[in-house]
């Protein structure tokens, strides 16, 4: 199938073409004729197999179709809610491209930087409305931005913003959504907790799910490091080394964990930068355009990047530290392998990660390759084994100690009773005698 098939108007059709784009992907091709004909949807695929062109592409669509786009006229009919600045910007870029010859026009909000020119985007006009749900809800209670007009809302990534403490600002959300409007979900992942949050979005809707057995992008070849935590470093160095003209992205559990992480490889004489959310919105910016422009080959981040990332051709992933939430690790990995890429993920595992290790492989219903020896295994702790625990005895020694003593007082205690009496005794004898 074509997305000319599809039956797409004739200037989205023009932009994709541009774009290089062709066939749909699965999740595109499943997706798109549901949301043409009007319906609410539910969807589920992997990250990096096209979800913002499955919600985007429809939404384009219906609005060139059946909507003035006169300017006096622009209101928000179309509501697209997604966890991080990076992953709003990335779908604003995105809907940027293919809807370039529709006329239709776009903005993003997000917290973190000055709402000035944010309110003025909004009071010229917007077609659609790209957010993040903090700034979101305070432009809402400003009076800023209004949805009598509304006729479409795309929850994406909405797994993750439950993570990130958004449940709260969701159901407020849901709450002030006209009744008439078709409703998108779309993440990677679906707990049982986003099944819950979208009954009560969702009206009569259609489910699409890509690959559900399998919740890694298939074309991502992954690997494990055993190796202990002074030794990531230089493993980390020794890898870069040799793939000096490779885009790698790095990620760190911290943000603090990322700053040490440049400075190490500054030492080495590898150029590098840190995106998180300590870095102002202009710097993490910079540091995301010179990473995707190939003027910086390594970007190291905290998982606020995991999703928001889209780089063509990044051929390495590197989890220097593992997550502890195993549907981030599945998050990380498809930064790579996009679309119908290849790529590689490699990650450093510590003893006191292994843990996380085996929790994503139940995740995942696969085992991640070991890698074997490498020139930094200094002891027995980096070789997969069993993570040693303290003996039995070992913890209860001091509770064995105590109970010990605790017999003792309690004999002693019988003892001086028996004493006690028989002092008793032998004085009344005495007294009877005298």
């Amino acid at each position: 199938m074509t997305f000319k098939e599809l039956g797409l108007a004739e200037p989205i059709l023009k932009a994709l073409k541009e774009e290089g784009y062709t066939n749909p992907t699965p999740i595109q091709e499943q997706s798109i004729p549901i949301l043409l004909k009007g319906k609410d949807l539910l969807g589920v695929a992997q990250t990096g197999t096209g979800k913002t062109a499955a919600f985007g592409i429809p939404i384009l669509h219906h609005l060139y179709e059946g909507i003035s786009l006169r300017q006096n006229k622009r209101k928000v009919k179309a509501l697209i809610v997604t966890p991080t600045r990076e992953l709003a910007l990335q779908i604003g870029e995105s809907l940027t491209a293919y809807g370039k010859y529709t006329g239709l026009r776009n903005t993003v909000i997000f917290g973190g930087v000055k709402q000035g020119k944010q309110v003025s985007a909004l009071n010229q006009g917007v077609d659609i409305l790209i957010a993040t749900p903090g700034r979101l809800l305070d432009l809402m209670n400003q009076g800023f931005i209004s949805f009598r007009d509304l006729k479409f809302v795309v929850l994406d990534e909405a797994d993750q913003m439950l993570d990130m403490g958004f449940i709260h600002d969701i159901k407020k959300l849901i709450a002030a959504l006209p009744p008439k409007r078709q409703s998108l979900f779309f993440s990677a992942t679906m707990p049982k907790t986003i099944v819950e949050l979208s009954r009560k979005m969702l009206g009569d809707f259609d489910r699409v799910t890509i690959k559900p057995e399998q919740a890694t992008a298939e074309k991502v070849e992954q690997g494990v490091y055993f190796v202990s935590k002074g030794n990531k470093p230089n493993l980390l160095v020794h890898l870069l080394q040799q793939r000096p003209q490779d885009s790698v992205l790095v990620f760190s559990r911290t943000k603090h964990g990322a700053n040490k992480i440049v400075k190490k490889l500054a030492q080495a004489a590898i150029k590098s930068a840190a995106i998180h959310g300590n870095k102002s919105q202009t710097a993490r910016q910079k540091a995301l355009g010179d990473f995707k422009d190939g003027i910086l080959k390594v970007l190291v981040a905290t998982d606020i990047a995991a999703r928001g990332i889209d780089v063509e051709e990044l051929s390495l992933v590197i989890n220097y530290d593992l997550p502890n939430v195993s549907e981030t690790y599945v998050h990380r990995i498809g930064r790579t392998g996009r679309a119908s890429a290849s790529g590689i993920a490699l990650s450093f595992c510590m003893a006191e990660e292994r843990p996380y290790l085996r929790d994503i492989e139940k995740l995942i219903k696969q085992e991640v390759p070991r890698l074997g020896e490498h020139p930094f295994m200094d002891d027995a702790s980096e070789q997969e084994a069993p993570v040693k625990r303290q003996p039995q005895r070992s913890r209860n020694k001091p509770a064995a100690k105590n109970n010990g003593q605790s017999r003792n007082t309690s004999q002693n205690r019988n003892r001086n009773r028996n004493r006690n009496r028989n002092r008793n005794k032998n004085s009344s004898n005495t007294g009877s005698k005298e």
